[in-house]
């Protein structure tokens, strides 16, 4: 069941091939972790190899869930595959649910659990090249004003939750 991952047909909870789900646009699970230190929030742009959205920037990791797995496992799993990163206490902040057209027919509609987890200055990082093409510590506000600037660059779900879900996602930092 690796490439399955657990989606919604007619109200019930069905794994489905990854593909088939965004080829349907079938609202599935998927968790997205934004790693920051102070105001700066680790990005990361997405391998060119990935089938949609390639190129593009994205928030430190964002994946689907395994069957049975709980999203705060599924975001410690992501973080260490796609960026090397361990030892860190994601904590959840919120879920959220959008659909967005992500190129070549395909649709992303998930129902997101969205954790932030804060870095401590020396953390290590190793890319996984399969995932991903590089990396950026950006101040979140530059970061916001950038995706409005520059939308073509950055993926469709962090322009969502950085123009519709700030307050929800990065609330504690209000008050740092």
């Amino acid at each position: 069941m690796n490439d399955m991952i657990p989606a919604w047909i007619d109200d019930v909870l069905t794994p489905v091939e990854k593909l088939e789900v965004h080829i349907k646009g079938l609202k599935h699970k998927a968790v997205s972790v934004f790693v920051m230190r102070g105001q700066k929030v680790l990005i990361q742009k997405r391998a060119s190899v990935k089938y949609h959205t390639p190129g593009l920037w994205a928030n430190t990791c964002c994946t689907h869930p395994l069957w049975d797995e709980a999203p705060l496992d599924c975001a410690n799993r992501r973080l260490n595959d796609e960026l090397g990163i361990t030892g860190l206490s994601p904590v959840h902040r919120d879920r959220i649910e959008y659909r967005a057209d992500v190129g070549n027919d395909l649709i992303e509609h998930e129902v997101v659990d969205i954790f932030v987890a804060d870095a401590p200055a020396d953390l290590g990082i190793t890319m996984n090249p399969d995932e991903v093409e590089d990396i950026a510590w950006v101040d979140l506000g530059e970061l916001t004003e950038n995706a409005r600037k520059t939308p073509e660059v950055y993926t469709p779900w962090l322009r969502i939750y950085l123009a519709e879900h700030m307050d929800r996602i990065f609330a504690e930092l209000a008050r740092a």
